[in-house]
């Protein structure tokens, strides 16, 4: 027989150098080649192998190149030129779509340009897609533990002659999400931006006597010009500027000095993706701008980002702005926000692009609003021959959304170097039907590009937070049964609860009770044949009776109560309970029946001492109860059984309750 132990070890080895390998491919640094004539740069660079998701759309890399002078590309393998003479690091920044693997991690690459030439430089790519002075936008989807780079735009697009002056302000981690989503590591300017404290921002908006300020940098001077303006504008400015702070835990501020009119410039913001961050992965995050001019005579202007949280990269997506919402302040007029977006990733333009939403039961599709589109369209039944345009079929169930007649180019089609144009959205509001329920509700969109294979998007969840429901209780109960001596059969019964508000079906509820007992008269014994004196007389005493009053309030905790709405008008529920007298006072009184001397009889009645007791008895139950009514929130009325331990016995209580 042949032995293949001496072939073991080798094997072994080499499977673990595989994995080594393996590895260290996944988490490689993008190696970027430049190829340099004069100071024009070829830029390539070399990556790991994609790791195709099974069932999804092929593959592919997205890039974005930081070239170090604050310029940039989309392109894979993008020309620069470069206007100086130096140094440059460049930075590439690959993103894995519809790969499993963990994305490229960035390594600056430095250039030296030592020549120049007479070639012209290269037209930037179009930035801003509005008539606004800033804009925002991110190489990736946010995927937590990764880091994605803001591109910030910013230009003067006043209608004065002169260089405008001001602040860009960058606001993250939004007060709506009880933890941090981003951490600011690096920002990378090229323009001479300064980093500034807010109370430096105000004051400067505040001093209107203040007309220039010079500090020394290692590129010269930084001069910030005011205008003088009325103090009311300035302070509305500012104003402005705190309110639009209120929604965000954090802040960076940089001052930007003399734009000429038409100028653009950019700068570069490395956000840290925290592993820590929401973990719902259809959460949409906002990261805003406001530009914010030192003349108040020119408004303020605030660009929003909304970004959606991915546990992958994927382009075709679904987003569903508010996701958590106030069950107790939402209405069937409540608007909610959708917006699919999607990307050619083919070869060629496509010319047709069917986006077919499924519309949860809670929604009323009869109420749908289109708010936005890219490609811009018009409707088709106002389109004229072969003009783009957009049409819907409406469902009960689903909603299609059908561009026509368009040109949307592949993103793997020659001569498209921006990413951008390959994409393409709808944004629509949508609100909530009549007979609309406290549960979460679903969307997903299938997105077919031509005769293509339908391409699925995420499922976007919206959810109702479970809020607080604070109630109100009052019964009135009766024992039966083996009812022990020292306790009174019926009893009141006042407290409060606090539940889920408006729970669709099973929910906990927390109650306080307190609970007054009917005053129990107990009898202790008898004497009868003896003899007494009374203040100084001598009587035949008939007989001596000495009994108790008792006087019992009670505290009663349901710890953990389990209820079930069977309809909206119907519930059950079931619990335990704890019980503790807080006070029983126990007053001992006398009753004699005595004969004088002469034969009169005579009743006497005395208190023969008082005993107070607090907490002296705590006992346990379980109960089971039903109510009919408004169960969710409302008025109800129910009936409920306790069954007592230390001592046993029984109660039941009618009652009424009303949850807030």
């Amino acid at each position: 027989m042949t032995s293949y132990k001496p072939l073991l070890l080798p094997t072994l080895l080499l499977c673990m150098i595989g994995s080594v390998k393996a590895q260290t491919n996944d988490t490689a640094a993008a190696e970027i080649d430049p190829q340099i004539d004069n100071n024009q740069v070829k830029f390539n660079a070399s990556l790991r192998p994609l790791r195709q998701i099974a069932g999804a759309p092929a593959s592919f890399y997205t890039y974005f190149w930081e070239f170090g002078d604050g310029s940039y590309s989309f392109e894979k393998a993008p020309v620069h030129i470069y206007q100086d003479t130096g140094s440059y690091d460049v930075r590439l920044y690959a993103t894995n779509n519809y790969d499993d693997g963990k994305k490229p991690n960035t390594r600056p690459r430095r250039v030296r340009v030592n020549n120049r030439s007479n070639l012209a430089t290269h037209k930037p790519p179009s930035f801003f897609s509005g008539e606004g002075s800033l804009e925002i936008r991110a190489n990736q989807m946010p995927k937590p533990g990764e880091d994605m780079v803001l591109l910030i735009g910013y230009r003067n697009n006043s209608h004065t002659a002169g260089p405008v002056t001001g602040s860009v302000m960058l606001l993250y981690n939004e007060k709506q999400f009880s933890q941090n989503c981003f951490d600011l590591s690096d920002a990378r300017t090229y323009h001479q931006e300064k980093p500034v404290a807010f109370e430096t921002m105000l004051a400067l908006m505040n001093n209107p006597e203040m007309i220039r300020e010079q500090e020394s940098t290692r590129n010269g001077l930084f001069t910030v010009t005011l205008n003088r303006a009325p103090d009311i504008d300035r302070r509305q400015m500012i104003q402005q500027v705190k309110q639009e702070m209120h929604s965000f835990r954090k802040h960076s501020i940089w001052k930007i000095d003399n734009i000429q009119k038409g100028e653009e410039q950019f700068m570069f913001v490395t956000i840290n993706t925290l592993p820590e961050m929401i973990s719902d992965t259809n959460a949409v995050v906002t990261i805003s701008g406001l530009f914010i001019p030192d003349d108040p005579s020119m408004e303020m202007e605030k660009f929003n980002l909304e970004m959606q949280v991915v546990a992958s990269h994927d382009p075709n997506r679904m987003m569903l702005k508010n996701k958590k919402l106030n069950y107790r302040f939402t209405g069937k007029n409540r608007e909610n926000t959708y917006k699919v977006q999607f990307q050619n990733t083919g070869k060629g333009p496509a010319k047709k692009v069917a986006v077919t939403v499924t519309i949860p039961g809670l929604l009323n599709t009869a109420s749908l609003e289109v708010v936005g589109m890219k490609p811009e369209c018009v409707w088709c039944k106002t389109a004229t021959g072969n003009q783009s345009c957009i049409d819907t079929v409406v469902t009960k169930d689903s909603i299609q959304f059908v561009f026509k007649n368009i040109y949307l180019p592949g993103t793997q089609q020659d001569g498209v170097s921006d990413p951008d144009s390959t994409k393409g959205y709808i944004k629509y509001r949508i609100r909530f039907s009549k007979k609309m329920h406290k549960l979460p509700f679903q969307s997903s969109a299938a997105i077919v590009f031509d005769k293509n294979e339908p391409i699925y998007t995420n499922r976007s969840t919206g959810k109702f937070k479970k809020g607080i429901s604070p109630g109100i209780i009052a019964g009135f109960g009766s024992s039966f049964g083996s009812i022990p001596t020292n306790m009174a059969n019926q009893q009141y019964t006042l407290g409060i609860t606090i539940s889920e508000y408006a729970a669709y079906k099973k929910y906990f509820q927390w109650e306080l009770l307190l609970r007054s007992h009917r005053n129990l008269e107990q009898f202790i014994g008898r004497r009868q044949g003896v003899d007494t004196t009374i203040n100084g007389t001598d009587y035949k005493l008939r007989y001596l009776d000495t009994y108790e009053k008792i006087k019992v309030a009670s505290i009663e905790a349901v710890p953990l109560g389990f209820r079930y709405n069977l309809a909206s008008f119907a519930s059950a529920g079931i619990g335990t309970l704890i019980s503790a007298d807080i006070s029983r006072n126990t007053t001992r009184y006398i009753r004699a029946l005595v004969v004088d001397a002469n034969g009169s009889t005579r009743e006497l009645v005395g208190e023969g001492g008082k005993q107070n007791e607090s907490f002296a008895t705590i006992r346990g139950a379980l109960f089971a109860d039903a109510q009919l009514g408004l169960v969710r929130t409302g008025p109800a009325a129910g009936i409920r059984f306790y069954q007592y331990f230390n001592p046993a016995y029984q109660h039941i209580m009618l009652y009424a309750s009303w949850k807030f």
